[in-house]
């Protein structure tokens, strides 16, 4: 229907037009989710995994390309992001581990990827998140591995060397916003802010040009329990996510608040299978170069030569008494690819010790 015509229309036809839609739109999910039952079906017989990151961004990468598209390319990702795991929990119902507590950034990652249907399972450390999956109880898990401000999250990266089990299969890029919810009909109502304290303090320039700077302040342990505790209290108001609010039932009152809009934070999904080559995938390995003068130069060689760009380069200690080191690499390719198997035969053959972390779909940029 052209837009002359719409303008023609009355607004209880156009919302006949809608209702219409929506039928139609449920009519061809549910006939979406037909077949997914029979794949679900195929891949119980031969052991495939459910998740598969690589069919996902196919899918996605071809609805983009559609030229009658009105919706933004990331109004599609949400959209379609939510079918995948109503599809993928069909199939098999998905229980997902991550750092909590319940309404994280952590948590709002893993439910942009794994949807509202997901169980999810918050634990009180990332290293509790690692052995949940080594033990078998959650089939994936959630972890942020850095931020763009604060830098590489050691734990993490501790953890990826410890359990040999746990590989990544995805990774998520999250902006970081926070927002300011109150049950307050106006910020003057307003007598006590919860917040974590980094949170309040990345939002002071907020806090001050809105006159808040006398209200006290109660430090919380997470975002997700101020904006818990700002529900039961009608004079508080929490900095908290977007979906912490949501949880508790807190009227969002402004929507990002935070004194750098470009606060990032990376979050990989873990698991226990190997992902198909894409096309545009990254590799992540835990690397111990020979121990000699130029060693690491010779291992960083390797790939300079091979024309595949390094794209994360961080050192952590072994944790033994020579102070030696492990390097975590992100580099372009796929473990599978010819370029990249030679390099890592050539090193391994060149006395440096390779560990392959994961190999998944390169969401940068």
């Amino acid at each position: 229907m052209s837009s002359s015509n719409l303008k023609s229309h009355t607004l209880e036809e156009l919302r006949h037009g809608i209702d219409a839609i929506d039928n139609e739109i449920l009519r061809l999910l549910n006939a979406r989710m037909e077949n997914v039952k029979q794949i679900g079906l195929l891949k119980q017989k031969s052991g495939t995994a459910i998740y598969r990151p690589e069919r996902e961004r196919a899918i996605l990468d071809r609805l983009f390309k559609n030229p009658k598209n009105e919706l933004s390319k990331e109004a599609i990702e949400a959209i379609f992001y939510e079918i995948f795991a109503i599809s993928r929990n069909l199939e098999k119902p998905q229980k997902v581990a991550i750092l909590g507590p319940i309404g994280t950034y952590t948590h709002q990652a893993a439910q942009s990827r794994f949807g509202a249907m997901s169980d999810y399972l918050p634990l009180a450390t990332i290293e509790a998140v690692f052995k949940e999956l080594e033990n078998k109880e959650a089939k994936y898990g959630v972890v942020p591995i850095e931020n763009n401000t604060e830098g590489a999250v050691n734990v993490t990266l501790d953890c990826l060397k410890k359990y040999e089990s746990v590989k990544i299969v995805a990774e998520i890029y999250m902006d970081i916003h926070h927002s300011f919810a109150s049950r307050c009909e106006k910020l003057s109502e307003i007598t006590k802010i919860y917040s974590h304290p980094q949170a309040y303090a990345q939002c002071r320039k907020f806090i001050e040009s809105h006159g808040l700077g006398e209200v006290e302040f109660v430090p919380t342990k997470s975002t997700a329990q101020a904006a818990k505790l700002a529900s039961a209290d009608e004079c508080a108001a929490a900095i908290c996510s977007k979906i912490a609010a949501h949880i508790s039932g807190v009227p969002i009152m402004f929507e990002t608040i935070e004194d750098n809009n470009a606060n990032r934070t990376r979050f990989f999904v873990l698991s226990d299978f190997k992902n198909a080559k894409s096309g545009s995938d990254k590799t992540s390995i835990l690397a111990r170069a020979e121990h000699r003068p130029g060693g690491l130069f010779t291992l960083l060689s390797l790939f300079k030569n091979a024309d595949i760009n390094i794209t994360k380069l961080e050192s952590r200690p072994i944790k033994q008494k020579d102070f030696r080191s492990m390097f975590y690499i992100d580099f372009e390719g796929h473990i599978d690819d010819e370029k990249v198997k030679k390099v890592i035969d050539e090193a391994t053959a060149n006395g440096h010790e390779i560990r392959w972390l994961g190999s998944y779909i390169n969401q940068e940029g």
